[in-house]
């Protein structure tokens, strides 16, 4: 058998892969080097990213999901409490108590128990007006909140607030509701009602009125007796319950500045004429009109008031219409058209507003004024008796379209 040699090996490009049947670990390895590995000479290959790439990918994956998580909170929490409200599932029907900030809470004249609990609910007293319902009933025994000014609290629990508006026994105190510009007669008679003290027994104390330590000129408790309503201890005498009304009055005097007991009396003097005269947004320039009456220099009225309400107190009537011979008599101690400066005494109960009207009257240049119009309390004031004439004429009008109203 014959043997020929080996033919010598072929070249090879070592750019191409070789075509032997063998596996040629450069050639194949060659594309995942050019992946991982910078060449070191050649075109650039592309690079793997870099630590900082990939932080930064993860940190906007993190922030997306953190993103995605809130929203999807927020709209369960949003759909949970839109179905509480719905259910009324956080509805605070009563407070823990026993409150925090003071305020005057007013019970009106002919409230109910449910009217009361909303006007409760309505200054944030109680939480719920039907829960205070509850309560008041469960304690009332029958008895019913009076009308007047309470001292309460807010958000106080509905017992609380029950407990605070039964307040004592009605059968232990007198309850009394004393109007502002009531004449001394009038007060006792409500006073009498009240407590069953004969009105006898009160108009007795009025005829001493040095012994409440008024001024000496004061001629009975007239001016003296304050409006409000009252809640009186059974337990209470005539002469201490005259001295509970004096001493409001009083304290009113001393909180506008007023001490001294003779002037103390003027002041009662024009208020009371104040009360009478005008509206509460005019009193201030009602007093102010009577002080300038009062002036020395007053030529207009040469110190006349001229007020029907002293000329018809002193006539022992309420009224507004006066004749020439009832307004020339000069033997009415209270006709202010006949005798100049003021009457000899307040001649009504006057509120706190026209005392603070008194002791501190508007500054104005005004001489005259007329109620216009009774329903509305229109009053128009003026510097000239000319001017005044016209007022005096519409008011004239006015009761002449609204007949037996001026009587």
């Amino acid at each position: 058998m014959s043997h020929r040699s080996a033919p010598p090996p072929v070249p090879q490009n070592p750019e191409q892969p070789s075509d032997a049947g063998e596996y040629d670990d450069a050639a194949h390895l060659e594309p995942m080097e050019q992946f991982f590995e910078a060449p070191a000479t050649g075109n650039p290959r592309p690079q793997r990213p870099s630590s900082k790439a990939r932080q930064r990918r993860r940190r906007r994956r993190t922030v997306v999901l953190v993103v995605v998580f809130l929203v999807f909170a927020g709209v369960v929490f949003g759909v949970a409490m839109m179905l509480r409200d719905l259910l009324g599932l956080d509805d605070i029907t009563d407070y823990a108590g026993p409150g925090g900030e003071t305020v005057v809470f007013t019970v009106p004249e002919g409230a109910g128990s449910l009217a009361i609990g909303m006007g409760l609910e309505a200054e944030d007293i109680v939480a719920d007006s039907g829960e205070f319902v509850s309560a008041l009933a469960a304690i009332s025994d029958g008895r019913e909140v009076q009308p007047g000014e309470y001292e309460m609290r807010r958000q106080m629990s509905s017992d609380g607030a029950a407990e605070s508006l039964l307040g004592e026994d009605p059968s232990q105190v007198y309850y009394a509701a004393i109007a502002r510009d009531l004449r001394q007669g009038e007060v006792f008679t409500v006073l009498s009602e009240s407590t069953g003290i004969p009105v006898a027994e009160f108009e007795a104390l009025a005829a001493a009125p040095a012994q409440f330590g008024l001024a000496d000129q004061a001629r009975s408790l007239e001016g003296y007796l304050h409006p409000g309503e009252y809640r009186f201890d059974v337990s209470l005498t005539a002469t201490e319950i005259i001295q509970q009304m004096v001493d409001n009055t009083l304290t009113q005097l001393e909180a506008d500045g007023i001490t001294d007991p003779a002037e103390q009396y003027r002041i009662l003097t024009i208020a009371s004429i104040v009360q009478a005269e005008a509206g509460e947004g005019d009193y201030a320039s009602v007093a102010g009109a009577i002080m300038n009456r009062l002036g020395p220099d007053n030529v207009e009225t040469s110190g006349l008031i001229q007020s029907d309400a002293t000329v018809t107190y002193g006539l022992g009537r309420k009224s507004y219409d006066l004749t020439p011979e009832e307004k020339a008599d000069t033997s009415n101690p209270y006709n202010t058209y006949a005798n100049p400066g003021l009457p000899v005494g307040p001649i009504g109960s006057p509120s706190e507003e026209a005392i603070d009207a008194a002791a501190e009257p508007a500054d104005v240049p005004f001489f005259y004024w007329v109620t216009v119009n009774l329903d509305t309390g229109e009053t128009k004031f003026s510097e000239t008796l000319a001017e005044h004439a016209r007022y005096v004429a519409e008011y004239q009008a006015w009761c002449g379209e609204n007949a037996g109203r001026c009587l």
